[in-house]
C-alpha cells in the first residue's frame, strides 16, 4: 500500500500516470499537473499504440507507455489519472487499485452501481483515494453560491434547477454516441447536474421521475432530465442535460426570499469571471467572481487525499450516492 503520511513541514511529490489521450487530458488536466511541480511528478503517458503515446508523450515530456498495463507495471508510481470512455473505467480502475494505486477518474466513475460500489469498496479497504473527477466542485465561484446560502441571502431553500447541455458534437464518431463506450447524455452532461444536486440538498434524494430520449441509431441517451425530491422533506430539484440542445451550464437555487443563477457553473476556464447574479426583495446583485483554476484546485485536492488520508470516507460515499442516483434516473426512465 501507498503510504503518504508526512511530517510536518515536509512535502512528498506525487508520482503519476495518466491512462489515455482523451482531449480533457491533453487540454486541462495533464498541463494542470505540470504547473504543479511540488505536488506531481508526471511519470509518463499510455495509449493503445505506440504512435499515439509517443505523440502525446512528446507533446508534454514524458515517458511513453504502449498499453496501459505497461504504464502500472511501471516502477515508482504512486496514482494514475484516468480519461478512458466510461465502459473501460472499471476494468482499468480495478487494475490500479489491485497495484496499490491510487485513482483519479473522469466521471462517470463506471457504469453500473454494482461496479462503484466494488471498487470503492476496494480502494477503502487498501486505504487509497478514488476521486471521481468533478472539478467544478474546486471553483471558487461555488463557494460563494454556498456561502450566500449558508448567510441566509435567499431565505430558506425551496429548489435547485439545473441545466448543461450543448449542440451535437461535430464528429460523428465520438465516445459519447458509442454505446458500447459508455455513451449517452446521463453519465456525461446528467452527471454534472446530479452531482450539483447533492451539494446542496444533501444525499437523501430520491428519484421522482425522469426522461430519457434514445436515439434508435445510435442507441443512446441523446438528453434527458429528472426530478429529485429529498426525503422526509418538500424541497426538490430539477434537472436537464443533453447532446442535442441549446448551450446550456447554469445553476438556479431558488429560496423563500430570493434566488441565485450563475450561467458558466460547470465550466468556468481559467482565465474567465463568472456572474453569480443575487435577487431578493432588495433588489438584483451581480457578483463578479475572480478568475480560478478548477482542475489546478481539484488536483491540489487529490494531492492531499494521498498525503493525509484525511477525507478518503467522504470521497467513498460521494462515489456511491452518485452512482445511486444515476442508476435511479436511468431505470426510473426505463420503467417509465
Amino acid at each position: 500500500m501507498q503510504q503518504f503520511r508526512l511530517s510536518e513541514g515536509m512535502k512528498r511529490v506525487v508520482n503519476i500516470g495518466v491512462l489515455g489521450c482523451a482531449s480533457i487530458a491533453k487540454h486541462s488536466v495533464i498541463p494542470a499537473i505540470l504547473d504543479l511541480k511540488e505536488e506531481y511528478c508526471l511519470k509518463g503517458i499510455a495509449s493503445r499504440t505506440e504512435e499515439s503515446a509517443k505523440a502525446c508523450a512528446l507533446q508534454f515530456n514524458t515517458e511513453a507507455f504502449t498499453g496501459y498495463e505497461a504504464l502500472l507495471n511501471s516502477d515508482n508510481l504512486d496514482a494514475v489519472y484516468i480519461p478512458l470512455p466510461n465502459a473501460m473505467h472499471a476494468e482499468w480502475i480495478d487494475k490500479a487499485i489491485e497495484r496499490n494505486l491510487h485513482v483519479l477518474v473522469e466521471k462517470s466513475l463506471a457504469c453500473s452501481l454494482e461496479d462503484v460500489m466494488s471498487l470503492t469498496r476496494l480502494a477503502s479497504e487498501k486505504q487509497l483515494a478514488l476521486v471521481e473527477n468533478f472539478q467544478f466542485r474546486f471553483h471558487r465561484q461555488l463557494s460563494i453560491i454556498k456561502q450566500l446560502v449558508i448567510e441566509g441571502k435567499i431565505g430558506e431553500l425551496r429548489c435547485l434547477r439545473s441545466s448543461f447541455g450543448f449542440p451535437p458534437f461535430a464528429d460523428a464518431e465520438n465516445i459519447r454516441y458509442a454505446n458500447e463506450l459508455g455513451g449517452g447524455s446521463l453519465l456525461d452532461a446528467g452527471a454534472y447536474t446530479v452531482k450539483i444536486a447533492q451539494m446542496f440538498l444533501g444525499y437523501d434524494l430520491e428519484v421522482k421521475a425522469s426522461s430519457l430520449h434514445h436515439d434508435p441509431d445510435l442507441n443512446v441517451d441523446i438528453w434527458g432530465g429528472a426530478y429529485l425530491q429529498e426525503q422526509g422533506s418538500s424541497m426538490f430539484a430539477e434537472l436537464a442535460f443533453g447532446f442535442d440542445n441549446y448551450y446550456q451550464c447554469n445553476l438556479e437555487l431558488w429560496g423563500s426570499k430570493g434566488k441565485i443563477t450563475a450561467n458558466r457553473i460547470f465550466t468556468a476556464p481559467s482565465g474567465f469571471s463568472p456572474e453569480i447574479t443575487l435577487e431578493t426583495g432588495e433588489g438584483k446583485e451581480i457578483i463578479a467572481v475572480e478568475p480560478d483554476h478548477h482542475f489546478r484546485n481539484m488536483l491540489k485536492h487529490f494531492y492531499s487525499l494521498l498525503t493525509s488520508g484525511s477525507g478518503l470516507k467522504d470521497e467513498y460515499e460521494q462515489n456511491i450516492q452518485q452512482s445511486r442516483l444515476l442508476e435511479a434516473v436511468k431505470n426510473t426512465a426505463h420503467a417509465g
